[in-house]
């Protein structure tokens, strides 16, 4: 956590105001080719597997796609063509949004993804230089020149790069995934709301309404009822849970796809370095901004935006209606005259119904997957004739491993070797723009066959916490921890049916070590957690105190009821699993290899017995109850048990 310095990667966006320069401009115009070829650097970076320079690889793709699709935008803007390039991005979107639907929120064709885990980088490479190929194989009809605007220009600027600033930001941040708004309205088991597969196909669907509003009536787009239902629609997604939340968010993605056609064609009305370069340096306000509200405790300024997503969104309802007042004082004609509008309709009758196949080819893309995904509900342990239950903690810090590539599918190799049956995971929350609006739970979940817990939600402040379940989720409630001072801690409390005995789990993320205060009173709130359980319960923990120290003696104590799984381990500090009502049979610690800088803790239990403390030799524990082997010596992966000789 804290600023490194590669945040300032953020300005790569800002690349149109070079448009400001006309010997810049005139290549964009005349030359795009070149500076789409550029843009593929990006896709391209994948091949390379250092970090830094392949981060700062991606940067310069980024660079060169803003500043591409800016000036296509405006060197269309007396063309006929202009509808059918806002139509391509829009296209693209959903397209992108399905594409990550069907591989469970990682887009294949990422820099973070390669062919071990999940990449089609060079299938997306090709496609992406045919695609170039066939975009710009005609010169563009737009001047490069500002005279050339035919129309009367209205409105300001500065209030439409505004509104395109909201728009890019709402669509970024809530509708590249279609799994990101409904982690917003999940509130745990019972399900009382949509989960993301099979209803993400529902989010895919709605964007399409909003792409043939756009299309076929974009004036409606631009009106205040409009606008003012919309708002009520993200009054209500983000107030309410479950489908009440979801229906306001399907409205809200109808209206944030339907804005993209009048949005960008006001702004081609004026200067491409003035209404594309301050969008984008407004969007990356708003980015920085929906990062503050939960990482305040590690930039400079954060508590101004601690916990306050709702302001976050108040002001991108404010861009867009910025951006509906611009679109509507500019006036554009929706009409050409003489021969020229004639030839017009006819290319605009051809384009839109390709668009619409383009657009039913993928929703019913969509719905394939929705069926495909859809999950089965037949889960079983690893050891049911043992009644064994095999829990774990693991801090797995956003599924980026230590080389930043996605890392779900080697904590998938890890929990299904270590026969986890129920894991915590914790600093889980990816749904946000630096983290690629991911979700780890639906790969690992659907993958090792377990049912899956997300929460609290993204527009609850914190780094997340998750529960996956071998054994079915009867219920489940999220927490938030006091934290007068620091950051929030997440906490999910669940009731699992294990062998027809309800057993609670708690997964707790406490406060950081610079947070006392905090720390205290989130030990007491847990305790209040874990003591007015009534059945047997495991804690899957992060606590940041040392053993018999401090905090640590409020979680395990009379009124808690809890014991530690070893208290003879005096080598923790952030990481417990602690239980009661149960049998232990042994606990592990796994070392991290390169997922992740923390370990993995294990522990291993007999539902409906209870025991004590004491240690027996491995070769006295039935087979069934034993740990993997393959984690023994060098262990597999550069995962094995350490600290202790064994595990006990």
């Amino acid at each position: 956590m804290g600023i490194s310095g590669y945040e300032v990667l953020i300005m790569t966006t800002v690349t149109p105001f070079f448009l400001g320069l006309p010997s810049v401009r005139h290549m964009v115009v005349n030359q795009p080719i070149r500076i789409y070829a550029l843009s593929l650097s990006g896709l391209a970076a994948f091949a390379i597997t250092s970090t830094v320079p392949r981060l700062l690889l991606v940067g310069v793709g980024v660079a060169f796609s803003c500043l591409a699709w800016a000036g296509s935008f405006w060197a269309e803007r007396n063309t006929g063509r202009l509808d059918t390039k806002i139509s391509a991005f829009s296209l693209g979107l959903i397209l992108s949004s399905v594409a990550k639907f069907a591989n469970q929120t990682n887009n294949p064709v990422w820099p973070i993804m390669n062919a071990v885990n999940g990449g089609w980088n060079k299938t997306g490479l090709v496609l992406a230089a045919l695609a170039v190929l066939r975009s710009t194989r005609r010169s563009p009809i737009g001047s490069a020149d500002f005279s050339s605007l035919e129309q009367k220009k209205g409105g300001s600027p500065t209030l439409a790069a505004l509104g395109l600033a909201g728009l890019l930001f709402g669509l970024h941040s809530l509708l590249s995934d279609s799994s990101t708004m409904i982690t917003w309205v999940w509130d745990g088991y019972p399900i009382k709301g949509p989960i993301p597969a099979p209803h993400g196909a529902y989010t895919i669907a709605a964007m399409g309404v909003g792409f043939l509003i756009g299309l076929f009536k974009p004036e409606i787009s631009t009106t205040w009822a409009f606008f003012g239902i919309s708002s009520i629609a993200a009054a209500v997604f983000y107030n309410k849970a479950g489908w009440t939340g979801y229906y306001g968010a399907l409205i809200l993605s109808v209206y944030l796809m339907a804005l993209i056609p009048p949005f960008v064609t006001s702004a081609t009305r004026h200067k491409p370095s003035t209404t594309f370069g301050l969008s984008f340096l407004f969007y990356n306000i708003m980015v920085l901004a929906h990062v503050w509200v939960v990482a305040y405790a590690f930039v400079p300024g954060g508590p101004l935006l601690r916990e306050r997503t709702d302001l976050v969104m108040i002001i991108t309802m404010v861009l867009l209606g910025v951006g509906v007042f611009s679109a509507n004082a500019s006036a554009v004609p929706s009409e050409l005259g003489g021969k020229y509008a004639k030839h017009n309709t006819l290319h605009h009758r051809r384009f839109r119904s390709y668009a619409v196949y383009a657009l039913t080819a993928i929703q019913l893309l969509s719905v394939s997957v929705a069926y495909f995904r859809f999950p089965t509900f037949d889960y079983k342990p690893y050891h049911p004739a043992e009644k064994l239950v095999t829990a774990g903690i693991w801090t797995v810090h956003f599924a980026l491993d230590n080389d930043m590539w996605s890392s779900e599918r080697r904590m998938r190799d890890a929990i299904k070797d270590l026969e986890l049956d129920v894991v915590g995971l914790l600093e889980s929350d990816l749904q946000r723009i630096i983290m690629g609006n991911r979700d780890m739970t639906q790969f690992l979940a659907e993958d090792l066959g377990m049912y899956a817990d997300f929460g609290p939600g993204p527009n609850k402040h914190t780094w997340g916490a998750a529960l996956l379940s071998k054994f079915p989720i009867v219920n489940s409630t999220h927490y938030l921890l006091p934290s007068p001072v620091g950051e929030l801690a997440p906490a999910i409390l669940a009731t699992l049916d294990m062998y027809s005995e309800m057993v609670d789990v708690l997964v707790f993320h406490s406060g950081q070590e610079e947070d006392p205060e905090d720390r205290r009173l989130q030990s007491l709130g847990i305790q209040e957690l874990m003591g007015s359980s009534p059945r047997p319960l495991i804690l899957l923990s992060y606590l940041v105190t040392k053993p018999k120290e401090g905090n640590y003696n409020t979680y395990v104590s009379e009124k808690s009821r809890m014991r530690d799984i070893d208290s003879s381990d005096g080598d923790r500090w952030c990481e417990y699993i602690l239980y009661r009502g149960l049998r232990r049979v042994g606990y592990a610690r796994v070392s991290r290899g390169t997922i992740t800088d923390t370990e993995i803790q294990v522990g291993k239990f007999v539902v409906g017995e209870k025991g004590g403390d004491e240690q027996i030799e491995e070769k006295d524990v039935p087979q069934g109850m034993r740990f993997p082997e393959i984690f023994k010596g060098d262990g597999v992966r550069g995962h094995q048990y350490h600290v202790f000789d064994k595990p006990r």
